[in-house]
């Protein structure tokens, strides 16, 4: 872990609304408790009961919500996660699996809604204190390929296709930024295929990971 204080791994999972996070991360959940890792499994926003809170105003409230204040709630729910659950898990060496990160702010509230890169960049740094994970996962996926896969849109999956375009470039953009600097910390995978073939490529870059702590797991493959 970048801070030097972690003796855990943690795997972080991007990409646009449709993109098959949510169920990639279950079937990764799955896999790896099989295999006996120990694991704990989130999703951002929520994760802790004042991030569950943040969550619903966030993604399921009627209410107008500023860019700025956007950004502030979500970093909000992301620094009482990191307290509560991801870094006591890491400190006991566990294997914590995200559904979304940083890289989806700087994507949504950066490159979406607008807001100074640089802003956004420096709330994420506060917000983790600098807590970076050891190998990202971007699920790529055309914004038109990604609009069937949606089911009933929440207040962000709602906006138009010209903001979820530049989402989807964001997050390319930085991906690929990130992976110039620290090739073994990003993987960039094609969401079109099946559920099945994706799965099989997550679980190969974790594997292939050199600082991966657990050996013994293994790939049907």
């Amino acid at each position: 872990m970048s801070d030097g204080a972690s003796r855990g791994f943690f795997i972080v999972l991007e990409g646009i609304d449709g993109s098959g996070k949510t169920t990639q991360c279950r079937l990764l959940a799955e896999w790896l408790r099989g295999q006996g890792v120990p694991l704990v499994a989130t999703a951002e926003p929520g994760g802790t009961p004042l991030g569950q809170r943040l969550r619903s105003l966030l993604l399921d409230g009627s209410d107008a919500i500023s860019p700025l204040a956007e950004l502030f709630l979500f970093q909000a729910s992301r620094a009482q996660l990191l307290e509560q659950l991801i870094r006591p898990a890491l400190a006991a060496g566990q294997v914590v699996l995200c559904d979304r990160y940083t890289l989806s702010t700087i994507a949504y509230q950066g490159y979406g809604d607008g807001l100074p890169l640089d802003v956004v960049r420096q709330s994420c740094t506060l917000a983790t204190a600098g807590l970076e994970p050891d190998l990202i996962v971007l699920l790529d996926l055309p914004v038109a390929d990604s609009l069937p896969r949606r089911k009933a849109p929440d207040r962000v999956e709602s906006r138009g296709a010209e903001y979820h375009q530049r989402v989807r470039d964001g997050f390319l953009s930085e991906a690929q930024l990130l992976a110039r600097t620290n090739p073994q910390r990003v993987q960039i995978v094609d969401a079109r295929p099946d559920p099945a073939s994706v799965q099989a490529q997550l679980r190969r870059a974790i594997l292939n990971h050199p600082d991966w702590p657990f050996p013994h797991v293994q790939t049907d493959d």
